[in-house]
Formats: C-alpha cells, sequence, structure tokens
C-alpha cells in the first residue's frame, strides 16, 4: 500500500522494519527506515502520520479483524547502525591485513 497507493513524495524509499500490535488491537506500533538513514526520518514520520487515517482505512477493507489499530510510526535507527557496525568490521579486517 504505502508503495502504489500513496502519493505522498515524503514516503518514497522507506520500508517497513517491523510492527507490533498490542493484545488488544488497539495500537500497531510501525517501525519504519529509509535508504537514504535518519537525515529525512521527521520528514517521513511527518508524512506517514498524515496518512495514518487513509491507511486504516485501507487496512479495515482488506484485513478481517475485529478491530483495527490505531496506527503509531515510529523511526527505526537499525539499519543505519548495523551498516556503521559493517563498516567498523571491515576497518578492522583491513587493519589485520
Amino acid at each position: 500500500m504505502l508503495i502504489r497507493e500513496i502519493s505522498d513524495p515524503r514516503l518514497k524509499q522507506i520500508f517497513i522494519t517491523d510492527v507490533s500490535v498490542d493484545r488488544e488491537l488497539a495500537y500497531a506500533d510501525v517501525y519504519v527506515s529509509a535508504v537514504e538513514g535518519a537525515a529525512r526520518s521527521g520528514e517521513i514520520l511527518k508524512g506517514l502520520k498524515h496518512a495514518s487515517r487513509f491507511l486504516r482505512h485501507e487496512l479495515a477493507a482488506r484485513v478481517e479483524l475485529r478491530a483495527i489499530p490505531q496506527l503509531r510510526f515510529h523511526w527505526d535507527p537499525t539499519p543505519e547502525k548495523a551498516d556503521h557496525i559493517e563498516q567498523l568490521l571491515a576497518q578492522i579486517s583491513n587493519q589485520k591485513s
């Protein structure tokens, strides 16, 4: 849905890294990241918040649940941290050679 149905330019090149839903189906915490990293995190989260009503409406039409949770979007720094760790490991490997 994010890729095909939302035309907001703020939401280009993003990906969902995790989703957790509470037991009562009241809230879904959606963790996102982007190709460019955290530089656009504020812009992306603002765009997702703006699109959340549309997303909930579309989810309600496509998913059979007794309740559609409120969507809460969070920035996930994990991909950036993993990239940083890989760079550090590459440096260590180069120093040993």
